[in-house]
């Protein structure tokens, strides 16, 4: 049985701390290579005199030289070298404000730009992440909540007197225009196509035959007065009742026999509906007159009384509704998010408006936001705490500014070196 000790778990470091050590781990090899020139050029002073030791002694000296001015360029990034007060050093902390402002104006004017915009949202598919957001129910439901939640605020603005002055001129511009017309027809045609107009028709018939049977001797007294009018009184005692009586038998008769469908006055609907129909979509003059007859109506002061009433007694059932999460309304809306999904699904063409509109929004509010943008970077760095700024810009690029100290000491160790060489093989003894 192995008895030996689990093995211990792997040591974690946070992000922060293991940048911390990575620096910490370059810095101390920069400047040990830095040390070490500066050991080699002692050094190279106690070798005996010669080529090779002049040689050494030249790279070493500008290894050395190369190490330190790269030291106090990096250095000078950060803070002040040795803490002298030389100008143009700790150009971080005193040109913080500068620098958000660079920073705010480099992302409005260089990565908010129109080419841009245009580029990531044909990337993105909003469209498709639309539909995926449309079609999962989790997500679909709280935001149906959210908007019945809100439609209480919405329905109160409308109450507002010059919404409702608006409204009380708008209302009768849109139900009787031109494309009120259309929509008029539209409707119709599809009770049409789905034989529900005589379902309506049907039930018509049903309220008139229930209206005459009830009405019989009314009429019949209406009839024979009428009789004796046209044909005095003779004509009206002798044959009124007669013909009252007869009058209401066909009347009863042609009442029974609309019934079936094959009845001549339905197919005479029928025939009457489509000739309205294609005069409601063809015929402007047609139009025009449902029109003024809808505007007549709507401007009526009963009539405005009567939707206003109607209006409040709707507001109030759909507020009630909303407060509810399992009311019709939330019902409703979660229902018409997912339809809007099973679209975007379906239509390439409406994916395509989908992805207009947000273009088109997203430009139209680019100009702004560039401004507001640039502004709201500049006015963060502007508050940040320096110290902790510069902590946290040399912990993500201390490590490769720690390679520029290292490249500056190698470079100028092999540029010293190769240039002494030359100079050497040219003019003989360099003093160096």
């Amino acid at each position: 049985m192995d008895m030996s000790p689990p093995p211990a778990p792997p040591r974690i470091f946070s992000d922060e701390a293991e940048l911390r050590a990575r620096l910490s781990r370059h810095k101390t090899l920069a400047t040990g290579l830095l040390a070490g020139m500066a050991g080699v050029t002692l050094g190279s002073y106690a070798l005996p005199p010669g080529y090779w030791t002049d040689l050494l002694q030249a790279s070493a000296k500008a290894g050395l030289v190369g190490g330190l001015a790269d030291w106090f360029a990096v250095t000078a990034l950060f803070r002040r070298p040795l803490g002298l007060p030389i100008p143009h050093t700790a150009i971080i902390p005193t040109q913080k404000a500068r620098l958000g402002q660079g920073l705010g104006r480099f992302v409005a004017n260089h990565v908010l730009t129109e080419a841009e915009v245009r580029r990531v949202s044909g990337r993105i598919d909003a469209p498709a992440l639309l539909r995926r957001f449309l079609s999962d129910p989790e997500r679909v439901r709280p935001a149906a909540e959210a908007i019945a939640a809100s439609l209480p605020r919405i329905l109160r603005s409308l109450e507002d007197g010059r919404a409702r002055r608006l409204l009380l001129r708008l209302l009768p511009r849109m139900v009787s225009g031109p494309a009120a017309a259309r929509l008029t027809a539209r409707a119709l045609r599809l009770l049409v196509q789905g034989g529900r107009h005589q379902e309506v028709f049907g039930l018509a018939l049903t309220h008139i035959k229930t209206l005459v049977a009830s009405k019989q001797d009314s009429l019949k007294t209406a009839v024979a007065e009428r009789v004796r009018a046209e044909g005095g009184a003779l004509v009206g005692w002798v044959a009124g009742a007669a013909v009252a009586r007869r009058v209401l038998a066909a009347l009863n008769a042609e009442l029974e026999k609309m019934e079936p469908g094959d009845s001549d006055l339905r197919a005479a609907f029928d025939a009457w509906l489509e000739a309205e129909i294609d005069r409601l979509e063809n015929d402007p003059a047609r139009a025009e007159a449902i029109g003024a007859a809808l505007r007549g109506a709507l401007a009526h002061p009963a009539v405005a009384a009567w939707l206003m009433d109607a209006w409040g007694r709707l507001r109030g059932a759909l507020e009630a509704d909303a407060a509810r999460p399992e009311g019709r309304t939330v019902a409703l809306i979660a229902g018409t998010l997912s339809n809007l999904g099973d679209l975007l699904e379906a239509d390439p063409a409406a994916r395509a408006r989908v992805d207009g509109f947000i273009e088109t929004t997203l430009l139209a509010v680019l100009p702004a936001a560039q401004g507001r943008i640039s502004g709201f970077i500049a006015e963060v760095v502007a508050g940040w705490d320096t110290a902790t700024v510069v902590d946290k810009i040399e912990l993500r690029v201390g490590r490769d500014l720690q390679y520029v100290r290292i490249n500056g000491t190698v470079v100028g160790a092999l540029a010293g070196g190769t240039i002494f060489a030359l100079l050497h093989a040219i003019f003989g003894r360099v003093a160096f």
